[in-house]
């Protein structure tokens, strides 16, 4: 009796490569789908504070004219803390205030000791007599316009200030997010490229998408360099 000769074996290997690759393309639509949905205002909150910043002369969006100061003088304990931060942090229990201690400054004989206070909306600027228990706070708020600026370039940190650390908790929940936020992006467009390309009547089109982004990239990088 002949045996019949069999590809089972092949059929199975193509089988499960075509079950493979369906299952990769689901899960990846699916996680620029969903990816992208959440993503969607974080995007909108830096499209539209970059145009805003760009374009300071926009009178709809110059906040700085429409803000709101207030000044009140309150009393103060002496701190007993060392440290100028430490001096701030105690102050600021003492007078209310929460956000991010920007600059100390001691004046005098070191009895008037200045600081201020940020977080995006509100800027305190805070006075202390440590001789006489006094604190003058002076107190700015702006509109959405000018938290939308603040939260675009809010980090906690300064550029040549190595020893400026975040010391208001919601700073470093804030960078987390933006952390997280952007390497959910380098996701979103790696997916984005694996679409694409398994999308072949699409592939010309993109290739020129593509090429167009990547040389405005590459002279905005590398070309001013030489201008």
């Amino acid at each position: 009796m002949e045996s019949e000769p069999t590809n089972a074996a092949p059929d199975v290997g193509s089988r499960l490569n075509r079950d493979s690759a369906k299952v990769v393309w689901s899960w990846t639509r699916r996680l620029h789908f969903y990816l992208g949905l959440y993503f969607l205002l974080f995007i909108w909150l830096f499209s539209i504070s970059g145009l805003v910043l760009n374009h300071g002369k926009w009178e709809f969006a110059d906040y700085w004219p429409d803000r709101e100061e207030s000044t009140a003088t309150r009393a103060i304990e002496v701190p007993t803390a060392t440290g100028d931060l430490a001096v701030a942090k105690d102050l600021m229990r003492q007078l209310g205030l929460s956000g991010e201690v920007n600059r100390t400054e001691r004046k005098g004989r070191g009895d008037e000791f200045a600081f201020q206070v940020g977080r995006p909306g509100h800027v305190f600027d805070v006075e202390a007599n440590l001789a006489t228990g006094r604190a003058e706070v002076k107190q700015i708020e702006v509109n959405v316009w000018g938290i939308m600026s603040a939260l675009h370039h809010f980090t906690g940190v300064k550029i040549g200030e190595p020893e400026k650390r975040r010391d208001w908790w919601l700073t470093t929940v804030w960078i987390v997010a933006m952390d997280a936020i952007a390497l959910g992006l380098i996701v979103l467009v790696a997916s984005g490229l694996y679409l694409w390309y398994h999308l072949q009547h699409k592939r010309t089109l993109g290739l020129v998408a593509l090429t167009a982004g990547t040389l405005c990239w590459g002279f905005f990088l590398f070309g001013l360099g030489f201008l």
